[in-house]
């Protein structure tokens, strides 16, 4: 299979990178990267956790999750607004 390559408006090449997952180790669940996705990709989950949080409480955190990476276009405008840098793209080969 050949590499995907785009092409800007300005008609610079640009070679478009794919959600493949999101760490959960290091998601705040903040929603940032949901709010800026309008693709439907990703979806707020429970973080898998045993015992208490942080907090001292069983209540669990929130995390995202890549539910429908087939919507993706590979913009990686989730990982621009993301502080933690949790999200791993890559290109199509």
């Amino acid at each position: 299979m050949q590499q995907v390559v785009c092409y800007t408006r300005g008609g610079d090449p640009w070679t478009p990178r794919f959600i493949e997952s999101i760490d959960a180790e290091k998601c705040l669940g903040c929603g940032r990267c949901y709010k800026v996705c309008g693709r439907d990709v990703l979806e707020l989950i429970e973080k898998p956790f045993e015992g208490e949080d942080e907090f001292g409480d069983d209540m669990g955190n929130k995390v995202m999750s890549v539910a429908n990476p087939g919507n993706c276009i590979g913009c990686e405008a989730c990982a621009k607004v993301c502080t933690r840098k949790s999200q791993l793209h890559v290109e199509l080969a």
